[in-house]
């Protein structure tokens, strides 16, 4: 029975704001935290050809050879237990096992090429979900963290926004004002208080919080000659808190049961394809980022019975409808669509039937928001071990989105204590997936 979302949506926001009116900076915001933040609005240093994007981050390491870069003519060992299908795109061949998408191919470009060295979990997961290599002096904000902070929020509703269990998700040193609005599942904990929930506690109504805001205006107005900056540094998180508060926009974002029953069954009634139904509303609502969690791809062992009986069916329904709904919403030109893990999967096969950690070749896959459709970018060797054409890395990727969002590696944002750094150290954007560039693979 598919669950009554209105209800039993739980909400985990790390932004304490949105929960708890009332305590300091209206909302649980301590002073010393509110100096700190920037009331910056940074401007696009290009002209943008996107304006959102929703990410699909397959956490645990998909194994993308036997998904996207199947080798049917290699050994056994490598090759695998799947076969190819063919695509709506002449030439382009995916798994057996996803008709859905491979009908939607047209729609969508596969990157082949992608290639790192980090193939370990936690490592690999920040990497590739902020876009630059960990460092040990900068603790780099998630890619959603790092849209909110340059493109800002629209009214009542979160820059940021993910779905599930979603890991390296945090703002890092631009602090937690940029930290997303975080979205734990369906039925989880459907009892909780309405203070643990969006929306005003019980018996605290808009017009107290009104009061609430008008106190902390003149307080503000007071401060104002001892420092200019002080109002503006609080107003962009704070007036986003209340904005939220009172807007119902969330919540209605997240009844995916007012969807037409035609509509949730494309989709599918799986926890990927209700969450990929809701990043869909949430962006429509005004959400800018929205990140999807789906685990469980780390196949040690029986790699292709999980496959083929739980993880390919529900990843091959949901994101296909995701990218045929926005497509005929016509909402895929400006919202990029970005399915990724931390790393792939072995070329050979091991001795549990299982697939291990393999960072030097995988397959991302990116569609909308400028990018090319239709095209495979990029290959891999014979035996899918290292690319062997168009080589990127998450860095680049990671870059070229952030770029058709308006935004140029070099572009330079400020951390929490002021400290300016570039929104990527080492990635360059492939121009080859998008605009003009030239197909290559």
């Amino acid at each position: 029975m598919f669950p009554s979302t209105c209800q039993r949506w739980s909400h985990r926001p790390s932004r304490r704001i949105f929960l708890r009116v009332g305590t300091a900076g209206l909302a649980g915001l301590s002073l010393n935290e509110a100096l700190r933040l920037k009331s910056e609005e940074p401007v696009a240093q290009k002209a943008p050809q996107a304006a959102n994007v929703i990410m699909v981050f397959l956490t645990g390491g998909p194994s993308t050879i036997d998904m996207w870069d199947m080798k049917p003519d290699a050994p056994d060992a490598i090759r695998g237990e799947f076969k190819p299908r063919e695509t709506s795109v002449a030439g382009i061949q995916i798994c057996e096992h996803m008709p859905h998408v491979a009908q939607a191919m047209k729609l969508l470009t596969l990157v082949r090429s992608v290639s790192h060295t980090i193939a370990e979990h936690t490592q690999g997961q920040s990497y590739v979900m902020t876009g630059n290599a960990p460092s040990p002096s900068v603790a780099y904000p998630s890619l959603g963290s790092l849209t909110a902070k340059l493109c800002g929020s629209n009214r009542g509703m979160p820059a940021y926004a993910t779905l599930g269990n979603v890991p390296a998700r945090a703002a890092g040193d631009l602090g937690t004002a940029f930290d997303p609005f975080a979205i734990a599942g369906v039925g989880e904990q459907a009892e909780k208080r309405a203070a643990d929930t969006i929306g005003l506690p019980d018996g605290f109504t808009a017009e107290d919080l009104a009061r609430r805001v008008a106190i902390r205006n003149r307080i503000d107005r007071r401060l104002d000659g001892a420092s200019s900056d002080l109002p503006a540094q609080l107003d962009r998180f704070q007036s986003e808190a209340v904005d939220i508060l009172l807007s119902d926009k969330v919540n209605q974002a997240l009844c995916v049961e007012k969807e037409p029953e035609s509509v949730r069954d494309t989709y599918g009634r799986s926890s990927f394809g209700l969450h990929a139904l809701a990043a869909r509303r949430l962006i429509e609502a005004g959400a800018r980022f929205v990140t999807i969690g789906f685990g469980d791809w780390d196949t040690h062992a029986n790699n292709f019975t999980r496959l083929r009986q739980t993880l390919l069916p529900q990843l091959d329904q949901g994101l296909a409808a995701l990218l045929t709904d926005l497509q005929d919403r016509g909402k895929l030109d400006e919202t990029i669509v970005y399915c990724t893990g931390e790393f792939g999967r072995t070329p050979g096969v091991n001795s549990t039937s299982g697939r291990d950690h393999w960072a030097r070749a995988m397959t991302s896959l990116v569609a909308g928001g400028g990018f090319h459709r239709g095209r495979a970018y990029g290959s891999t060797d014979s035996e899918g071990f290292e690319p062997a054409s168009g080589r990127c890395s998450p860095d680049d990727l990671s870059a070229t989105i952030l770029e058709q969002l308006g935004f140029p590696p070099s572009h330079a944002v400020s951390t929490r204590s002021g400290r300016p750094i570039p929104i990527f150290k080492k990635g360059n954007p492939v121009a080859a997936l998008t605009g003009s560039g030239a197909e290559t693979g």
